[in-house]
């Protein structure tokens, strides 16, 4: 089923505001049977374009109803005293309200009737449960709690960051979710066990992460004595006193949410420690999937969900070799550009230790670190209309990672804002170490993360116009992470990174993702140890030694994921290329841009299909 996407990109182009509608517009036949028929057929295709888009968003609407927490993240005020049901069973309920959607939309609707955008759409939301329906084959294979992803952290995180009060209805919601934490953590906790039970369960080294995660969470009056209040009692706290409540009152939520903590939170924490310590004791050092049932197909379609291509393990690994060897030639160039005399691996060496590339080991050197990438956003803002037409509204904070996670988070990551404008976007350092961000790598980061990366791409996404919501919040790995890693690489094409060593930081950081490719297909279809994998990133990459110890030790428990990144940037600078060289002079970069970030997320053929349409359409007006 092929669509004719140029209707669509040409009214997604004229709705971020790219261009003027044209003044030479095709003039209507004189024959009044074409004309009539015309009408009808234009009139059919309003009434099922309408009925779609309301079909959409009442399913849109009945998705996020079923999880209390996502209401809550995207402003809705409805169900804030509950969280995620998480079971299985709950999972394969909706799973099956999907199945019944799919059926309902391939028989309540035309397809041919539809415009380009709703054809679009309608592939989307097919591709998305036929996705969802493959994967649950492999429900089992997600590892439950590990240092990068687990209920562990993410629900205090949530609290910490999503669960706003406004009023004591709030408050009383905050309390409520205290109350009830444990329910959700005791599933997790059980299938967790029934995981380990099948042979399916992290490294061992995982497990110290997890346990030392979850009594950090513990720690903290009123579970310990003595010191400062716990983390979550802290955050509630602060949040109602800023509302206006009568004492009593007050007291009476903080006396409940402190019997929350010591009642619900801390036993459910026990649980999981006890579990995974339990596990721990005889739990494999094996790090790829491929020692999981099943795991040379469960690795091949991680691969083919983050890349949304059909490459094989080779073809991605050798890539990655070739990536690699490139982006080193371009560093050598910079050896020069700095008079430095030695071997790459030399130079490699000499950023990992000089200290005029750190700042100090100390809160004022991390405060010093948040206010010059907070810098380099807002110059970056400035700078944003010479290459864009459609410029994101909601505000964006740069933020350290919270201490409670900061030792086993990544390096850095990004939270979307609430639609509503109530939250803004975030971005995260890890500045857990110092000698773990490099000043270099600071302003790449900077673009990765704040603008014009993720919080550029995701707030435009959601403020689109004229697109379902499940499209303005989907996801497709490649599509957000290529994005992202664009988002480094333009800015040295705007005149930025005049210092050689930040333009090395930025082809350090592009080394990174290609070595990725090496190492993740490496870990995951080659059989490496996690020592092969941390011995090529330090051969290969400047980064220390424990940015390439967390690094690979993400990857093990993340399969296929950091594939995305370089895959997905190639493909944008592939099509920006193709549609340079048949533009010529009519290439606009600012419309290349909006047409790319008009669809919202979607896979890479379909990203590839409304380019195409793009340079069709410019074509057409020359």
């Amino acid at each position: 089923m092929k669509i004719a996407p140029h209707t669509f990109v040409l009214a997604a182009v004229l709705a971020l505001g790219a261009c003027a509608p044209s003044s030479d517009a095709p003039t209507p036949k004189s024959s009044e049977a074409s004309t009539s028929s015309e009408i009808t057929a234009a009139s059919e295709t309003s009434d099922e374009n309408a009925r779609l888009d309301d079909w959409f968003e009442a399913r849109f609407k009945e998705s996020v109803r079923a999880y209390p927490q996502r209401l809550t993240s995207l402003g809705i005020d409805e169900r804030q005293d509950e969280w995620n049901d998480p079971s299985r069973a709950y999972s394969l309920e909706q799973l099956d309200k999907s199945r019944e959607a799919l059926e309902e939309m391939r028989a309540g609707f035309d397809f041919d009737k539809l415009d380009a955008n709703r054809q679009l759409s309608y592939r989307l939301f097919e591709k998305n449960v036929k996705d969802d329906i493959a994967g649950r084959k492999w429900w089992d294979h997600n590892y439950t709690y590990t240092q990068m992803r687990g209920a562990h952290a993410s629900l205090p995180t949530f609290l910490l960051n999503n669960h706003k009060i406004k009023d004591v209805e709030d408050a009383e919601n905050y309390v409520t979710r205290l109350e009830t934490i444990d329910q959700p953590l005791d599933e997790y906790t059980r299938q967790a066990k029934a995981k380990f039970d099948k042979g399916i369960a992290p490294p061992k080294f995982v497990y110290d992460f997890v346990i030392e995660s979850s009594q950090n969470i513990m720690s903290g009056l009123p579970i310990e004595d003595g010191g400062e209040l716990n983390l979550l009692l802290n955050d509630f706290k602060t949040k109602v006193d800023k509302i206006e409540i009568d004492e009593e009152t007050r007291e009476a939520l903080f006396g409940r949410a402190s019997q929350a903590i010591v009642n619900n939170l801390a036993p459910a924490y026990e649980r999981i420690i006890a579990e995974m310590t339990r596990q721990k004791d005889s739990a494999s050092t094996d790090d790829g999937v491929w020692k999981l049932p099943n795991g040379e197909a469960y690795y091949a379609w991680q691969l083919r969900e983050m890349t949304t291509t059909d490459m094989s393990a080779d073809e991605i690994h050798d890539l990655g070799l070739a990536e690699v060897d490139r982006i080193h030639s371009e560093m050598r160039a910079i050896m020069k550009e700095v008079d430095f005399s030695g071997t790459l691996q030399e130079f490699f060496e000499f950023t990992r230790l000089d200290k005029q590339f750190y700042k100090p080991e100390t809160q004022a050197g991390r405060d010093a670190y948040l206010k010059e990438a907070t810098a380099f956003i807002d110059d970056m803002k400035v700078r944003l209309p010479e290459v864009f037409n459609k410029l994101p509204k909601a505000e964006l904070d740069v933020r350290a990672v919270e201490a409670f996670r900061e030792k086993a988070a990544g390096k850095a990551f990004y939270n979307r804002p609430a639609p509503d404008g109530s939250r803004p976007g975030i971005y995260y350092a890890n500045l857990y170490r110092m000698d773990a961000m490099p000043l270099y790598q600071m302003e790449a980061l900077a673009y990765h993360e704040g603008v014009p990366g993720h919080h550029m791409q995701l707030s435009i996404s959601q403020e689109l116009e004229g697109i379902p919501s499940f499209r303005k919040y989907g996801r497709f790995t490649a599509y957000s992470e290529g994005w992202g890693l664009y988002s480094e690489y333009l800015p040295k094409e705007m005149g930025l990174y005049a210092d050689p060593y930040s333009d090395f930081g930025r082809l350090a950081m592009e080394l990174w993702r290609a070595a990725r490719l090496v190492v993740d297909t490496g870990l995951h279809d080659k059989k490496w140890t996690r020592e092969d994998a941390i011995e090529y990133l330090l051969v290969n990459t400047p980064n220390p030694e424990s940015d390439a110890v967390k690094a690979i030790e993400r990857y093990i428990v993340m399969p296929g994921q950091a594939t995305a990144y370089k895959i997905g940037m190639n493909k944008i600078l592939e099509l920006r290329e193709n549609a340079k060289a048949e533009l010529g002079e009519a290439f606009d970069i600012r419309d290349f841009h909006d047409a790319i970030l008009a669809t919202g997320p979607v896979p890479l053929d379909i990203m590839e299909e409304q380019i195409e349409a793009y340079i069709e359409m410019t074509a057409s007006r020359q």
